[in-house]
This record gives structure tokens, C-alpha cells and sequence, in this order.
């Protein structure tokens, strides 16, 4: 008696190429922006920007702008936004700074006190967004004016009529968490290097490379962090679901009004961090600190993968968006290219990233 094979395949059961998982892929366009951007200056520009302090050079400012943006990224995915983040960097900057020459605060103390500032403003955007149903723009963008209006009234207030607020590179000199935030990490590394020849110095011997700057350190930290609890975590599923489906993730169990609150909180940290470098970095603060930082934040989240309607989005692709602000703004410089060519790149960037990332939604989600 013959008797036939019940193996079968599910026809439901679909197999899908490599080519189009990684087409579904948020960070995509911004590691291909990233790419064609290398590929340009490689061609047009004076072979130093591609030197080790050539590239150290253009991924400072990058990191700076990534901080800002995976913090950006985050809220964006959970469907909100946050257009007070630059003004968040001046007024985290005179919290700061006040703290530290006006009080005399060790950065210990000063540092979580400028944090949990932050969080609560942060906090106070996200309870009138969830509690009212505003639109986050419109909220945002109303604390846009109001926290630069307080830091310039502050730091007036502070310093008696100056819109500028110096000595904090005295007031906080021999902290031992100065090189944690300031400055360039492993010098004595780098020194070593340069001992054995394995990168450049200049005639007396002093590397042209002191170390890496701890922004960048920074900005590594946070995006494998934030990748992590976007991918790996129960809290990561809840951010994707508030910004995709906020009733149907609510009606699931999901928290998601605590979970957008807590991702204003995070993006507003994400600004004081950002204003605690910048300012140990400068050894002042002033007024205009993070001008304009929160559509450079916003775009570079774009531009890495984040839909403007939420619920998609990637930590890793607004790092990489943020490494095409830097290599662009600086890479200009080593370019006969006049600078103001950025403005027109920022807008064309963007428009691509929007056009695309649209045609990467409708893929994913199988509109036509």
C-alpha cells in the first residue's frame, strides 16, 4: 500500500528577499545619504577632510546635532513633536550655568539638578499635549518662544543686563567630572599613537589628534541605548504603538499617555545634555545657544528614517542623518563650493527623505 508524503508548505507562509527586508529598513536612506555624501566630497574636496582630524572635525558637530536628534527621533516616533528643544539647549545652558558660578554648585549636584530641569519642562509640554489634545507642534512651538524669551530674560537677570554669562570654566576648574563632559577623551592613548608614529604630529612632537571628543562618545552612547530600548524592550513596543495606532495600542493596555509625556521628558533631557557640553566647552553661555537646533534635529530625523505621522522610525538612521548635517557644513570648507549651497541641500535633503520615506510606508503597509 503506497502512501504519499504529507509534507506540505503553507502557502501562507510567504518567504521574503534580503533586498526587502533591508528596503523596509528606517535608516536606510540616511546610511545611503550618508554614502553618496562621502562619495561627493571624495570627489571635490582636499583629500585633509578625510584625514583622522579631517573626519574628527566634521563628526563633532555631528554628535552634537545626533544628541539632539535621537532624543527628536524617539518623540517622533511616538507620534509628537518638540520644537522647543533648541530653546531648550539656551535655557538648560543658564540653568547650568547658574548653578555653577552664581551658586557655586560641583558639577555633581549641578548636572542631574540641570537634567531633572529639563525632564519637568519637558514634562509640562507633554502634560498640555496629552490632557488637552493640541497639536504637539502648536504647544511646542508656543514653548519655542517662551523658553527663549526666559533665557534671555534670565541671563539678564543673572548677569545684571549682559545676554551672556562667562566663568564657568573657572568656577567648575579641577571637577573630576569635567573630562566626562568637556574636552577629548583618551589623550594619553592618542599620545601613545602618535609615540609610534601611527598618527600625524606637528614638528614638536604634539599629536594633531589629542583624543576624541566626548560629544561623539556621548552620541554613541545614546543611540545604542536608544536602539536597544527601541528594539529589545517592552517600552520600545509602546513607543512604535503609541505613534502607529495611539487608540488601538490605548485600548491594548499600553500607557500611552505616560509613554508620551516620558518621551518629551527624554527629548528635553537629550537638550540639557547637549547645553552641559556645549557650555564646559565654550566656558559661557548665552542667549542664542541652540538657535534654530530643533529643525536641524527634526530633519535629521526625517532624513534617518522617522515618518512625520509616527509609528516608524529608527535611532540609528537620525545618528546617521546627523552625520550628513556635519560632513556637509564643514566638508563645505574644503570646497571651492560657497557655503550658502547648505541651505539649498538642507531643503533638498529633507524633500527626498520625506518622498521616500513615504514610498518605504506604503511598502511596509502595503498601500497603494
Amino acid at each position: 500500500m503506497s502512501t504519499k508524503s504529507t509534507d506540505t508548505v503553507d502557502e501562507r507562509i510567504g518567504s521574503e528577499s534580503l533586498l526587502s527586508r533591508l528596503m523596509k529598513r528606517p535608516e536606510l536612506g540616511a546610511i545611503a545619504g550618508v554614502i553618496l555624501v562621502t562619495i561627493f566630497f571624495l570627489i571635490t574636496a582636499d583629500s585633509a577632510m578625510f584625514t583622522l582630524s579631517g573626519v574628527l572635525n566634521f563628526l563633532t558637530p555631528s554628535s552634537q546635532l545626533a544628541i539632539l536628534a535621537i532624543g527628536a527621533a524617539m518623540l517622533m516616533i511616538g507620534g509628537e513633536f518638540d520644537l522647543s528643544i533648541g530653546s531648550m539647549v539656551a535655557l538648560a545652558g543658564l540653568f547650568f550655568s547658574v548653578a555653577v558660578v552664581n551658586f557655586g554648585m560641583p558639577l555633581f549636584m549641578a548636572i542631574p539638578a540641570t537634567l531633572a530641569f529639563a525632564a519637568a519642562v519637558g514634562s509640562i509640554n507633554g502634560q498640555i499635549v496629552v490632557r488637552t489634545g493640541l497639536p504637539s507642534f502648536i504647544v511646542t512651538l508656543a514653548f519655542l518662544f517662551i523658553l527663549r524669551g526666559l533665557s534671555l530674560v534670565g541671563l539678564k537677570l543673572a548677569t545684571g543686563g549682559s545676554t551672556q554669562l562667562r566663568g564657568v570654566r573657572e568656577a567648575v576648574e579641577g571637577d573630576f567630572l569635567v573630562p566626562f563632559f568637556s574636552g577629548d577623551a583618551f589623550p594619553g592613548f592618542f599620545a601613545w599613537l602618535a609615540s609610534i608614529g601611527w598618527i600625524e604630529t606637528f614638528k614638536n612632537g604634539v599629536p594633531k589628534v589629542t583624543g576624541i571628543p566626548v560629544e561623539i562618545l556621548w552620541s554613541i552612547a545614546l543611540v545604542v541605548l536608544a536602539t536597544y530600548v527601541l528594539l529589545r524592550t517592552p517600552v520600545g513596543n509602546w513607543i512604535f504603538a503609541s505613534g502607529g495606532d495611539p487608540e488601538a495600542a490605548s485600548n491594548s493596555g499600553v500607557p500611552v499617555k505616560k509613554v508620551k509625556i516620558s518621551l518629551f521628558m527624554l527629548t528635553a533631557a537629550c537638550a540639557a545634555l547637549l547645553a552641559i557640553i556645549q557650555v564646559l566647552d565654550a566656558g559661557s553661555t548665552d542667549a542664542r545657544r541652540g538657535f534654530q537646533k530643533e529643525f536641524e534635529a527634526i530633519i535629521a530625523a526625517v532624513i534617518g528614517g522617522c515618518l512625520l505621522t509616527g509609528g516608524y522610525g529608527s535611532a540609528i538612521g537620525a545618528f546617521f542623518g546627523s552625520i550628513i548635517f556635519g560632513m556637509v557644513v564643514i566638508g563645505l570648507t574644503y570646497t571651492d563650493f560657497d557655503q550658502d549651497w547648505f541651505q539649498v541641500f538642507l531643503g533638498g535633503m529633507l524633500l527626498l527623505a520625506v518622498i521616500f520615506n513615504n514610498m518605504i510606508r506604503k511598502r511596509v503597509t502595503g498601500e497603494r
